[in-house]
């Protein structure tokens, strides 16, 4: 067996990606969108060759996403994570730690949107965690508040999945963080 060295972020991202097909009912994660319910799977015509398609309807905003069954891995859809993964997330937030060091503030939003934009909790967190911290020292940006918000809308509801508690308890929970 090949072993290959990742980064943790490469690492949580390897082990969330789904390896087993999605049904009918399941959620899945995906990365750009947040928590969906999978209504159908069905077949479509793309470019002359045929490719049957996981159909998610989104949770928060109950937008419709297709995604081809043949590009799971590629997209990064993935199953809802565990209870234990949630505490991870939760032990993220309440970190010390700064994701991104100080860089003139284009650089840093840059370098905050690529973590979101890789779909892994533990990468989500960071933003989450350090737009909240930053908000207390200054008024955020309109780029920063969107960090922020997009943030925690792709962590809450999974938060509150993975936890099997209510969206609001999660939010209260993060408040209670950050209050300390």
């Amino acid at each position: 067996m090949e072993s290959t060295a990742t980064s943790p972020g490469e690492a949580s991202a390897q082990l969330s990606v789904n390896d087993r097909p999605f049904k009918v009912g399941d959620r899945a994660v995906h990365p750009g969108h947040g928590v969906g319910e999978v209504i159908a799977l069905e077949g479509r015509d793309f470019g002359g060759s045929k490719h049957t398609c996981y159909v998610l309807k989104m949770v928060d905003t109950g937008l419709k996403v297709m995604v081809p069954t043949s590009a799971v891995k590629r997209v990064g859809l993935r199953a809802v994570m565990k209870k234990r993964a949630a505490e991870g997330i939760l032990d993220i937030l309440r970190s010390k730690e700064v994701a991104v060091d100080a860089q003139p503030w284009n650089r840093r939003l840059r370098a905050y949107t690529e973590l979101l934009k890789s779909g892994a909790p533990d990468q989500i967190a960071q933003v989450l965690r350090d737009m909240y911290r930053l908000k207390f020292d200054k008024a955020l940006s309109f780029g920063e508040r969107r960090l922020l918000d997009q943030a925690r809308s792709l962590l809450v509801h999974e938060l509150a999945l993975a936890k099997c508690v209510d969206r609001v308890a999660i939010e209260a929970e993060i408040q209670q963080i950050f209050a300390t």
